[in-house]
Order: structure tokens, then C-alpha cells, then sequence
């Protein structure tokens, strides 16, 4: 298979993970949140947030969720209120919620995730120029950028995890079960196509080998050797 070929399909799944990265920092489905629950035909207040937002949503449950998550799911229907973490008042701060905490922790984990997507792009230019002829040493650059962008994106989401935990650790809040949803794994999921591509590229902007050991040596010019008097 052809070089030019190996970066065409290299570059899809890229584009592929970079698709994963963008639907998870736009979204706000990483984590979803959920109090201890065994009343029913009442309502319940379960929540979900990503890297810039807090969405509390409040749920009548009719029956036991066959999840076993508590107030849920999350995608039954009701009444919905989202803040940005960078706009809270002082009174949803003081909250038990700890929204301070979790708008530190966010408000990070979203400025790493911004790094990964400047990577990204520096990458995705470099893999578009080195189609020009005589332009593969732009490959190498590629790779290094995707592998960077993906290692920015597993640190994100180590920070969210640890957000989650810390929060459903204290006990100022009243969240006891959470799962983390598929914005989540859409972030993992771009890691790992990240990452694997951008060795990919690096292993492709290697010179080749020869197939035969011996191919550079008969291939050398034979030394000129001057006739002995």
C-alpha cells in the first residue's frame, strides 16, 4: 500500500476522533448525578454537567428505574434548568452542591480539553500540506500534535472523574449514585483514535526499508580504485 494511501485512511479516523472530541466538549452529558430515591409517584431532582455546564433536572418517577440508577433515567421528561459554571451567583456557591468546587474543576478540565483542540488543528493543517509533493516531513509534526492532543484530552477526563468522585465523597452534597454518560466516552474514544493515529503517522513518515538487507549495498557505486604501477 502506497504512503499517500496509509495517510488518507490514517487521516478518516482521525477525523473520526476529532468528531468524538468536538460532540463532548459542546456537550454536557459526561457525568450524571442522582440522590438516594425510594419514594415513587413523587418528584425527584437528578443532574448532569460537562465542561461548562450544570443542568439540574427535576423528574416525576411513576416506578423503580430498571437501572437501578436511583432518579432516572435522565431521560425521562421534565422540567430542566442549566447554568454555566462561570455564571453562578453566590448564592448557588454557597449551595450544597459545592458549586465553587465544581466550577474550579470544570472551568480546568475545559481549558485542557481548548489545548487539545489547538493540537488538533495544528495537526489536521500539517496532514492537509504534506499531500503536497515533496512535503512528508509534515507527517511527523502530525503525529507528535494528534498523540499531544490526545494526552490532553485522557488528562481532562482524569480531572472530571476526580470532580465526580470528590463530589459524591463529601458530605455537604446529597449525590450518592452517578455513571458517567456518553459524552464521557465519546472523550475517551478520541483519545484512544487520537493517539493510535498519531503513531500511526509517525511510524508512516519513517523511511522505508529495504526489503532485502543487501539491496544497499549492490545498489552502492563500487569504489574506483586506481591501477597499481
Amino acid at each position: 500500500m502506497e504512503r499517500k494511501t496509509k495517510v488518507k485512511i490514517t487521516f478518516f479516523v482521525i477525523l473520526v476522533g476529532i468528531s468524538c472530541m468536538l460532540a463532548a466538549v459542546v456537550t454536557d452529558h459526561w457525568t450524571v448525578l442522582s440522590p438516594p430515591f425510594d419514594k415513587f409517584n413523587t418528584t425527584c431532582e437528578t443532574a448532569h454537567f460537562g465542561l461548562w455546564k450544570l443542568c439540574m433536572k427535576t423528574i416525576y418517577m411513576v416506578e423503580e428505574d430498571p437501572e437501578g440508577q436511583g432518579c432516572g433515567p435522565i431521560s425521562l421528561p421534565g422540567a430542566k434548568n442549566c447554568s454555566y459554571f462561570k455564571h453562578f451567583t453566590k448564592e448557588e456557591e454557597a449551595k450544597g452542591f459545592e458549586a465553587q468546587t465544581q466550577k474550579e474543576y470544570n472551568l480546568s478540565a475545559a481549558a485542557i480539553a481548548v489545548f487539545s483542540l489547538a493540537f488538533m488543528t495544528l495537526g489536521s493543517l500539517c496532514v492537509v500540506c504534506s499531500f503536497g509533493k515533496g512535503r512528508d516531513y509534515l507527517l511527523r509534526p502530525a503525529g507528535m500534535f494528534f498523540a499531544f492532543a490526545g494526552l490532553c484530552i485522557i488528562i481532562s477526563v482524569e480531572v472530571m472523574r476526580n470532580s465526580t468522585k470528590r463530589m459524591i465523597d463529601s458530605e455537604e452534597t446529597v449525590w450518592e449514585q452517578y455513571y458517567y454518560s456518553w459524552s464521557f466516552e465519546c472523550a475517551c474514544a478520541s483519545f484512544v483514535l487520537l493517539v493510535f493515529s498519531g503513531l500511526s503517522l509517525l511510524v508512516i513518515s519513517m523511511p522505508q526499508m529495504p526489503r532485502n538487507p543487501w539491496e544497499t549495498c549492490m545498489d552502492a557505486e563500487p569504489d574506483s580504485m586506481e591501477p597499481l604501477d
